[in-house]
């Protein structure tokens, strides 16, 4: 007897029925669609529709989905072994990485890197090793910083909802200082202005809050992501290193989302011409693969002994080479560079479209890393929430990834693949002026 074979392939909304049932409601997503395969900038979904991914995976994909070379080295690696834990039987990629980024990072002295699998790991690390270090507990971040969901990096998070609610009480002696926001900054300030008065505020804090003996490190990200792409200046960020160095306190830049080559420079802060003396990476270190490093000076990193810090799947051989590939890739087809054009070409369409549509009240960012804040009235700044979601749900219908982002909800940011061609970038933009347009004209 013949039998018929029917199609029972998946759907998104058969999918979403499945994990509506299946999975907790907290793990938030911006869109309804299940990815059925990605490559470049480009995701396809299980439906058959084509996006254009100005997301990348919230700045994980800065070599583009499934890199090829990206692909090859993760194959070989698994064919060869998957994982032997670093803490058993150490391996040669492990070592070749860590090499590797301790040339790359800025600083001129001598460096050592160590393995873990997410961005909030290395922050726990980076503060465990600057405690180890300094004796000293404290640790400084900044309003609308965000530094991740464990307990430790949730209390240097700024941002309450959704991060913060209802899980306290958070770890102690983590302490939150103003970060400079010009398009927001008080009684009209100029930026040295602002710079100048957040500098020393820092300052008083020393004597109304926390000893400096008590502080070992400060914790800041050169362009706040969840914060909004909330660019600092040059004189801002060595003001604050300076002030760091005059009280033994160590400097941490948190690259996790603004590293390989996003700002236009391999690492953000070197905008800044400050080297620090901790940096956390993950994101786009592997290509999607779970990885993070924390990269140092090499004394402040032999602080703690042997046992003191790692983890069963730290640094696991797969990721790490999907980490050097992703180094091969920057490199070969100077995607640094790329990241510049990209960024240019990204502002340069905002500010027209700012001339148009009152609603966007700002344009900033750094290299490939953009965001329009969107307000209600220019004058007044009230943010723009609800138009900013409405944005986001929309771009996505009409086959574009976007993301939101700020302390109000009312920043669009962008962090498109590196490797995104000239056509896919004009067409994303046009979607996404498209839908501003729409979404302006049904308000008014």
């Amino acid at each position: 007897m013949n039998t018929v074979q029917v199609n029972t392939r998946a759907t998104s909304d058969s999918l979403h029925e499945r994990r509506m049932k299946a999975v907790p409601k907290a793990p938030y997503h911006v869109t309804s669609v299940y990815v059925d395969s990605a490559q470049g900038a480009l995701v396809k979904d299980v439906d058959g529709n084509r996006y254009i991914d100005f997301a990348g995976g919230i700045g994980i994909q800065n070599v583009g989905h499934s890199h090829p070379k990206v692909v090859q080295a993760v194959t070989e690696q698994v064919q060869k072994s998957i994982h032997t834990c670093f803490h058993v039987a150490p391996y040669e990629s492990y070592i070749e990485l860590a090499e590797k980024l301790n040339e790359l990072t800025p600083g001129q002295f001598e460096k050592k890197t160590m393995f873990a699998n997410s961005g909030a790991e290395a922050v726990e690390n980076a503060v465990k090793i600057a405690r180890k270090f300094t004796g000293k507990p404290g640790v400084i971040s900044f309003d609308r910083g965000y530094h991740g969901r464990t307990l430790l990096t949730m209390s240097l998070t700024s941002k309450v909802k959704p991060y913060k609610d209802g899980f306290g009480p958070f770890a102690p002696s983590t302490y939150k200082l103003p970060y400079p926001y010009y398009y927001r900054a008080p009684h009209q300030m100029s930026p040295e202005q602002l710079d100048e008065m957040i500098l020393s505020q820092l300052k008083d804090f020393f004597v109304k809050e926390a000893s400096a003996d008590e502080v070992g490190a400060v914790i800041l990200e050169p362009v706040q992501g969840e914060g909004g792409f909330v660019v600092p200046s040059r004189a801002f960020v060595q003001g604050l290193k300076e002030i760091c160095e005059q009280n033994d306190i160590l400097f941490i830049a948190d690259e996790i989302q603004t590293g390989f080559g996003r700002t236009g420079k391999m690492f953000a802060i070197e905008h800044f011409g400050v080297a620090p003396d901790l940096m956390t990476l993950s994101k786009s270190i592997a290509a999607g693969l779970p990885l993070s490093a924390i990269t140092g000076r090499a004394n402040m990193m032999d602080a703690p002994d042997f046992g003191q810090l790692g983890g069963t799947f730290s640094g696991s051989p797969v990721s790490c080479a999907a980490g050097l590939a992703v180094l091969e890739v920057l490199e070969e087809e100077r995607l640094v560079e790329r990241a510049r054009v990209i960024g240019e070409k990204m502002t340069n369409k905002f500010l027209e479209m700012q001339e148009k549509y009152p609603i966007i009240g700002d344009v900033r960012g750094l290299g490939a890393m953009c965001a329009m804040e969107l307000v209600k009235d220019r004058q007044t700044k009230e943010p723009a929430k609800e138009e900013t979601a409405q944005i986001v749900s929309e771009s996505w219908k009409n086959g574009l990834f976007s993301l939101s982002a700020g302390m109000y909800g009312n920043v669009l940011r962008f962090l498109p693949p590196l490797v995104i061609t000239d056509h896919q970038l004009d067409e994303g933009l046009q979607i996404l002026e498209e839908t501003i347009a729409k979404v302006v004209n049904n308000k008014t």
